[in-house]
């Protein structure tokens, strides 16, 4: 897939890299700040469907691109962001599900509050995580082997 003779991935990824961590960032304050979470609620789920979106749509157009051009999977620093990308593509999802969830869930009380605070704060966490470390192994594959 290609854009005016670009390749779609390296301009998808960038809202990937913007995307991801808002939907985490505002996860993580609807977890932390009670007191706003009504105001907070739309805004996260907002973004977390974003997020997953562009990270959906990077994760498809990497893999386009390593068919489309084979040679790129020989470079030493693919691989690990292949592998890294595939992560970040499940613990996305994994996050937009448990973000769906506590928005949904938004008025319980009790345990299952609990419940999904702690796993939407663990997931927004690993979202941050993971989308450093694959734009950093992206990053690097271009810069140091490009």
């Amino acid at each position: 897939m290609e854009i005016n003779g670009l390749p779609l991935h390296p301009l998808v990824v960038h809202a990937a890299v913007v995307f991801a961590p808002l939907a985490a960032l505002g996860a993580l304050a609807y977890v932390v700040l009670p007191a706003r979470r009504d105001r907070l609620r739309w805004p996260m789920l907002g973004l977390a469907l974003v997020g997953t979106g562009a990270v959906v749509a990077a994760y498809f157009t990497g893999r386009n691109l390593l068919s489309t051009r084979p040679e790129l999977a020989q470079l030493e620093l693919v691989p690990a962001h292949q592998e890294r990308g595939g992560q970040m593509f499940w613990v996305m999802l994994g996050f937009a599900v448990v973000a769906l969830a506590a928005g949904l869930l938004h008025s319980r009380t009790g345990a299952v509050r609990v419940l999904l605070s702690v796993l939407l704060g663990l997931a927004a966490l690993a979202v941050l995580a993971l989308a450093v470390l694959t734009g950093d192994s992206g990053a690097r594959a271009v810069w140091e082997q490009g």
